[in-house]
């Protein structure tokens, strides 16, 4: 098959390489001039493990263009980004990509929507800009991606998938381009209903993040440590609490429960939900606001920029949150994290970060900060909050730190 991916992100870029690993020939595309001329020189725009090898392998089926061909089939893998001042989708990527697919697409040839939606975009926004150039005899289908950034390329061969079609011959279509490399179990649904099911899925795990850091809170107010407690519930067969943390980031959790909620007038526990789950970098703040004291024209150093441990990727990150909120409490900010290159406002090392600190905030558990020696920083006062019950706590006290972990008294 020729196919065309719009999109070369974090979940465009892989499924190119996949797909072109299985013998198609893809042309990857993208409005970022800088990404195609980076793939175009033989360089990946960001890290994921094994996407390095995938690339190598893949090359000779892939290009890269800023321009949309006619092409057997074409998949849109373009961003969704929450437009922060009302609380919906931003679809405006979908749109200019269904747009670029109208101009060259014919009777015959499949588009597939990949990118995470409100239900109802298809039916509403994309089958509508595609039927006006092509009034029939297309086929369409809705596949929503399921990876998480450091497991992507093995989640997408592995995991299971949906497959929304518009009916059964664009289903079958679809399925053929998945099996070439998906070994997980492939199904069928309707389009609109496949949109919903992707959301749900995000949804149930921020939920389920929200209220482990409920308890958390609940925990210090009471004076007990809330991870003892996770780990003692836990042991119910039929309780599965998941760990308290600064908040919740990256593409999906922290931004598809808003496409629901967009949606629906019955929407509660989903608000409340993320409402819970921004407040933790507010809270992060007030535990390091209350360790440093009355020191006069404070600093604080967080450890790690990424939304998750051992990732480069810094998109919704609590980190982020936390710095913005602390510089408007008067704090100055450093931040460290051996994975994010290039970030404005990362220090190149640890002892960079950390010299005339008055707190230490680990915000991220990258597996190198358990290698981090305490008694070699050049912080002026030693004070240290754990967000994620990562490190050796005991090690950090004999070097002199006081530690303060999110959730214990």
């Amino acid at each position: 098959m020729k196919i065309s991916v719009l999109g070369l992100g974090y979940i465009g870029l892989p499924t190119s390489l996949l797909l072109a690993d299985a013998g198609h020939d893809i042309t990857g595309v993208d409005i970022d001039t800088n990404i195609v001329n980076t793939l175009s020189n033989g360089n990946l725009p960001f890290e994921e493990p094994g996407l390095d090898d995938l690339f190598n392998r893949a090359r000779n089926k892939f290009k890269v263009s800023t321009d949309v061909e006619s092409s057997d089939v074409y998949i849109i893998a373009v961003p969704t980004p929450l437009d922060e001042e009302i609380k919906i989708a931003d679809i405006s990527y979908v749109k200019d990509a269904s747009k670029s697919i109208a101009t060259v697409i014919s009777p015959g040839q499949l588009v597939i929507l990949e990118s995470t939606v409100p239900p109802g975009t298809s039916e509403n926004i994309v089958l509508p800009i595609l039927k006006n150039s092509c009034p029939s005899g297309f086929y369409y289908a809705h596949c929503p991606e399921r990876a998480i950034p450091g497991k992507t390329i093995n989640e997408m061969v592995s995991n299971e998938r949906i497959i929304g079609a518009i009916d059964e011959e664009s289903y079958k279509k679809a399925k053929e381009i998945y099996t070439s490399f998906v070994k997980g179990n492939i199904y069928e649904s309707n389009v609109k209903t496949a949109e919903f099911v992707k959301l749900m899925e995000n949804t149930f795990r921020d939920i389920n993040i929200a209220l482990a850091n409920e308890f958390s809170l609940i925990a210090e107010e009471v004076g007990i440590d809330i991870w003892k407690a996770i780990r003692l519930a836990n042991l119910h067969p039929r309780v599965d609490i998941l760990s308290p943390g600064p908040g919740v980031g990256g593409h999906c959790l922290a931004i598809d429960p808003f496409f629901l909620a967009g949606k629906s007038k019955s929407s509660r526990i989903v608000k409340l939900a993320r409402e819970i789950n921004d407040f933790m970098a507010f809270h992060v703040v007030k535990l390091s606001k209350k360790m440093i004291g009355d020191i006069s024209n404070p600093t604080i150093t967080l450890l790690g920029l990424a939304y998750k441990g051992n990732v480069d990727d810094v998109r919704e990150s609590p980190a982020l949150k936390i710095k913005k909120i602390a510089e408007g409490e008067g704090f100055n900010v450093k931040v460290f994290d051996p994975l994010v290159k290039d970030h404005s406002s990362s220090c190149k090392d640890i002892k960079e970060a950390s010299v005339d600190s008055d707190c230490l905030i680990l915000v991220t558990d990258h597996s190198e900060f358990k290698d981090i020696d305490p008694e070699s920083l050049p912080v002026r006062s030693r004070n240290l909050v754990d967000t994620r019950n990562f490190l050796d706590h005991e090690r950090w006290e004999n070097a002199g730190f006081n530690v303060k972990l999110l959730g214990s008294s």
